[in-house]
């Protein structure tokens, strides 16, 4: 296959499966059922709200809708990249909102521009570059979390652990993770449905364009979760999981393709994964560790998925 075939293929798929707002390759009427459905709230102790802040201009903000009800507990804090480097930053909301319902502060970069809360629009203009991100986002994203930790006036102020800091993201999204990995202020990545290219392409997307070098930059615990050998992305993926050595890494595939759970209630099963390796490498949770390692994992246990790790001999906390 050419390789301009593989890049439409993967911004083709990407599009496809979650921009509810774009009739690519779907059915206009299903296209317009994923639009109207309602967001989850999340199935964590928080349930969670999206929103737009006059004072993080271009991102999404997902958080618990009550902030008061977190007691002691404090927000960790995931950026994310957008499936297509999309500027819809409602593209994964099913997902997202999953992660802050269990006490995760996530910021999308874009805007509202599907489901609740997106605006009318006017059919597209197929002769247009449709905007996207940039992997800047993701790094502006942890700095303005950091500087509202630190503001009196703001709702945030002293609710954030500035030591619970993730990066992660879908496709074009995981690869603008690649691009923000050596911030020292990351403590681990999630990477859904993604992986460098294994052969240098010119792509339309310039945040898309890095080579395997960028993996030295990984500093942090990782973990690849991939949509099983139909996944577009896989054989990227997975290569990149071979080629990490020097810190902690896992990939989990589930046979789903590219577009993973992400439109399945609560984000389905690949939003559950992502919450237990978040609450491991940024909370010490133990029960949520024992879901990777051991023999007997959870994941392990669980038909739909299989798991391979290079933890050299990482234990539970």
């Amino acid at each position: 296959m050419a390789k301009s075939q593989i890049l439409t293929l993967i911004i083709t798929s990407t599009l496809s499966a979650i921009l509810p707002g774009l009739a690519l390759a779907q059915p206009a009427d299903v296209m317009q059922e994923l639009n109207r459905r309602s967001d989850n709230p999340g199935t964590g102790f928080y349930p969670a709200i999206k929103e737009e802040d006059a004072s993080l201009p271009d991102q999404v903000i997902y958080r618990p809708r009550d902030l008061d009800a977190l007691g002691d507990l404090k927000l960790g804090v995931v950026a994310w990249g957008n499936g297509g480097c999309s500027f819809d930053g409602a593209s994964s909301r099913f997902h997202l909102l999953e992660l802050a319902s269990h006490g995760y502060l996530v910021i999308a970069g874009g805007r509202i521009l599907s489901g609740p809360g997106a605006p009318d629009r006017e059919p597209a203009d197929e002769s247009e570059q449709p905007a996207r991100t940039s992997y800047q986002s993701l790094r502006q994203a942890i700095d303005w979390a950091m500087a509202e930790n630190q503001r009196p006036e703001s709702p945030y102020f002293g609710r954030i652990d500035p030591d619970q800091v993730a990066l992660s993201g879908f496709s074009c999204g995981g690869v603008q993770v690649n691009q923000v990995a050596a911030d020292p202020r990351v403590k681990t990545l999630v990477m859904h449905n993604t992986g460098i290219f294994n052969e240098a392409a010119p792509v339309a997307i310039p945040d898309m364009n890095i080579g395997k070098e960028a993996l030295a930059d990984i500093h942090t615990p990782v973990i690849y979760i991939l949509g099983g050998e139909t996944d577009i992305a896989y054989a990227n993926g997975m290569d990149d999981y071979k080629r990490i050595n020097h810190v902690p890494v896992a990939v989990a595939n589930i046979d789903k393709g590219h577009g993973g759970t992400f439109m399945q209630e609560n984000g389905g099963s690949a939003a559950q994964v992502a919450v237990h390796w978040l609450d491991w490498q940024l909370r010490g949770d133990r029960q949520a560790a024992l879901y990777f390692i051991g023999s007997d994992c959870g994941l392990c246990r669980d038909n739909n998925w299989t798991l391979e790790r290079k933890f050299s001999g990482v234990v539970a906390p």
